[in-house]
């Protein structure tokens, strides 16, 4: 065997040997992300009817907090960046990066500090390679997370929310995570989890009470609390920031298994494509040899049949 067909040869078995591993990490993520995405669906519910039962409280009421109060002026904000723990996922970690860095970037120009909170390898190693502040980092759970992953994420962001920013606290709370759209897209964005905006849950009330036959321009009444409306806020503080911070990390992982079976079955395809390629290369090479060996015995045949006639002279 010549050497460029065993260099084809040896290509070809190591292509091979990494489609086989692309394939079955292909299935591994195909097999997560069903499972994250049940993870999802149920998830959600609770999020949005206890986001709902927040916003009742805050426009019901005219008590101040942390939780529906805007600060006059906003000094810190905190970032809260959702990556993941691993690679081979394509885009997914840099387009989360890049939408808190744009956040960060947008924040500044504001004129607002801002202390960034990161769960992920991937996102912590990239702010450490760049020499960047990180108020807190969390790691080890992105595939898999669990309520008390998400309940331990919240609480530092809990603890900032409800100091002043004379003692290190934050006035306003933003995630920026990943968002599963579907198999095929899956969006990076940002949202502000504290203070809650009111102003739409404000113009459903006022279209609510104006299709239940309320005047127009009648002023809707206030809610009765008990213990009191600060109370119940209280209360809900800790459970609205640590099912928001849950469903975010779930919607992470759901995106971020989603864009590892993509990117593993293009890797997978593209190997396929290369060990074709190869072997047309290494047949080529082989009929060239066999050509070679033909035409030297033909010529070795030639060159005898010559000597041997000339030694019948």
């Amino acid at each position: 065997m010549g050497a460029q067909l065993r260099v084809y040869k040896r290509r070809i078995r190591s292509v091979t040997a990494t489609k086989k591993i692309t394939k079955a990490m292909e299935m591994i993520a195909a097999s997560r992300v069903v499972k994250a995405q049940r993870k999802v669906a149920a998830s959600t519910p609770y999020a949005t009817e206890l986001t709902r039962a927040v916003t009742a409280v805050g426009t019901g009421s005219n008590t101040k907090h942390p939780l529906t109060t805007q600060a006059e002026t906003v000094v810190r904000s905190a970032v809260l960046l959702l990556t993941s723990d691993r690679g081979l996922a394509g885009a997914f970690n840099s387009n989360a990066i890049k939408a808190a860095e744009q956040l960060t970037a947008r924040l500044e120009a504001e004129g607002k500090q801002v202390d960034t909170y990161i769960v992920g390898r991937r996102g912590l190693a990239h702010y450490n390679f760049r020499e960047r502040k990180v108020a807190e980092s969390w790691s080890g759970f992105t595939d898999e997370p669990t309520y008390a992953d998400a309940k331990k994420v919240a609480g530092p962001l809990i603890e900032a929310i409800e100091k002043d920013t004379a003692d290190g606290g934050v006035d306003e709370l933003h995630i920026v995570f990943t968002e599963f759209v579907s198999m095929m897209t899956q969006t990076a964005l940002d949202d502000r989890l504290l203070p809650l905006s009111l102003d739409e849950v404000a113009k459903t009330e006022t279209s609510a009470a104006a299709a239940a036959g309320a005047p127009k321009g009648e002023i809707l009444p206030l809610y009765d609390f008990e213990p009191s409306a600060e109370d119940v806020l209280d209360a809900l503080l800790p459970r609205y920031v640590e099912s928001r911070v849950y469903n975010a990390l779930l919607q992470s992982a759901a995106s971020k298994h989603a864009a590892t079976r993509r990117a593993m079955k293009s890797a997978t395809d593209n190997a396929g494509e290369l060990i074709e390629t190869l072997s047309r290369l290494a047949n080529a090479a082989r009929q060239a040899e066999i050509t070679q060996e033909i035409s030297e015995i033909v010529g070795g045949s030639a060159a005898l049949a010559d000597a041997t006639a000339g030694s019948d002279r």
